[in-house]
């Protein structure tokens, strides 16, 4: 039986993915003509969305399967792509979650949206109704949008062009929310450098190199952090 206080926490988690879903919506419908414009079945769209449920990975793979791409390099893709999400991990609230399936739902839904909205929350007022009923507000606005993409891709005459970039500036919204709420400039800092070196040392790999230098730089970050209040307990 659901209590007051946990259909609240489920009506939070629905409002939380309110920001995300302004974006995810419209990305859906780009993957659902995208799937059309190449040529390729319809159920396709719905069908990556329930079986993969991560748009940068699924925009890529319309395209590789509509050229041919051979198996090795689509799963080269699939890794350098999705790799992130192990590191999502460390700091996703998935302990909050006690149910073993709701556990499994919640990391096949933690994907890069549910994490910036989570992310910018109060730690107090997460919990494990209103983490999931965010992540499945978003799955909704997904599949949903990719449906309404490919009726809308079958009803137009002619192709969109530039579909791609709505990924992009999704990404930008929510990386420009989560500083916002945050305001960890030296995050932001080392993410810039991260790339930049990426980009100049291995630019066939930027995305996984960037990664890597991300995390190792945060480890340090880290431990330098943590190492200053013991110096400064020791001088007191």
């Amino acid at each position: 039986m659901t209590t007051p206080a946990r259909r609240q926490q489920i009506a939070a988690g629905a409002r939380d993915s309110f920001s995300a879903g302004l974006g995810i919506f419209p990305l859906g419908i780009a993957l659902g003509l995208l799937v059309i414009q190449a040529d390729l079945p319809w159920w396709l769209a719905p069908a990556l969305s329930l079986s993969a449920f991560a748009g940068s990975l699924e925009l890529l793979l319309v395209g590789m399967m509509a050229t041919v791409t051979p198996l090795a390099a689509v799963t080269l893709t699939v890794l350098v792509v999705n790799f992130r999400h192990v590191f999502y991990a460390f700091s996703f609230p998935l302990h909050l979650v006690k149910h073993p399936l709701a556990k499994a739902y919640a990391v096949y839904a933690m994907i890069d949206e549910a994490y910036a909205v989570n992310a910018a929350l109060p730690e107090a007022e997460r919990s494990a109704p209103r983490l999931l009923a965010m992540q499945i507000a978003c799955e909704t606005y997904w599949v949903g949008g990719g449906l309404l993409g490919v009726a809308l891709g079958a009803a137009l005459p002619a192709p969109i062009k530039g579909l791609e970039f709505a990924l992009c500036a999704l990404f930008t919204v929510l990386t420009l929310d989560a500083f916002r709420s945050r305001r960890e400039l030296p995050s932001v800092l080392l993410a810039v450098a991260s790339v930049a070196v990426a980009v100049v040392l291995a630019p066939s790999v930027a995305l996984f190199t960037a990664l890597l230098l991300f995390v190792a730089l945060l480890t340090a970050r880290l431990a330098l952090t943590a190492r200053r209040p013991a110096k400064d307990a020791a001088g007191a």
